[in-house]
């Protein structure tokens, strides 16, 4: 019998959601309910083939330079997934996650997973939307990192994060020091710009909220 933890990753989880009840308690029972520290690794190249769900809490997914530096992929919500991609190929894949917090996690894995496709076609179909999706934003990324001006780039994200919300006072979905690994600069780097879009009056920020003050000049800025 499922847990009710098992029973929320299920439902949190969008190529889940339109499952019938019954069906959900299925999935449900198949998944595997874990408790995971700040700072521990709950995916990496060489771990067991399984989609990880995210429940609660937040983890960091990114990749490992030749050099070793990391680059932030994304941030993980609760609902959020990843391996997906491990769950059809023997290839290794180079991403791994940190929680960043006390967070709770639930895992299924390959076979499992792979015959749930055969049971529920539908959600095949919804794995290639979330997939797409998940490909637009790694390209909107790489799109990013391709702009010279390290200013330039903070206020591309943020008009972007004001397109997707619809209102001109946004919230960074992540803290600053991973913005900056996602963005490809440091810390100090992004606080010293961001200072300076607030002193041309553009921007006006309280930790991680920010309000947009003029958007045309902004726009107009890069």
């Amino acid at each position: 019998m499922a847990t009710v933890e098992q029973h929320i990753c299920a439902e949190l989880v969008p190529i889940f959601s339109h499952l019938d009840h019954d069906s959900l308690l299925k999935v449900s029972a198949l998944t595997h309910h874990e408790k995971v520290a700040k700072g521990q690794q709950v995916i990496s190249p060489t771990a067991q083939k399984r989609l990880v769900i995210l429940a609660s809490g937040s983890v960091k997914v990114y990749q490992l330079s030749a050099a070793g530096k990391e680059q932030l992929l994304r941030i993980m919500e609760p609902g959020d997934f990843e391996g997906e991609k491990l769950l059809f190929t023997n290839q290794e894949e180079q991403v791994y996650g940190e929680a960043l917090q006390d967070s709770v996690i639930c895992t299924l894995p390959r076979a499992p997973f792979q015959e749930l496709l055969l049971t529920y076609p539908e959600i095949s179909l919804k794995l290639l939307e979330v997939t797409a999706n998940k490909m637009i934003k790694l390209e909107q990324q790489a799109n990013l990192m391709n702009i010279e001006s390290v200013e330039s780039r903070i206020v591309t994200y943020l008009l972007a994060l004001v397109k997707v919300s619809e209102t001109l006072t946004v919230k960074i979905p992540m803290k600053l020091k991973e913005l900056a690994t996602y963005i490809g600069t440091t810390p100090e780097t992004l606080s010293r710009q961001l200072k300076q879009l607030e002193q041309r009056q553009l921007i006006k920020r309280e930790g991680r909220q920010v309000e947009i003050l003029d958007y045309e000049r902004l726009e107009d800025f890069y």
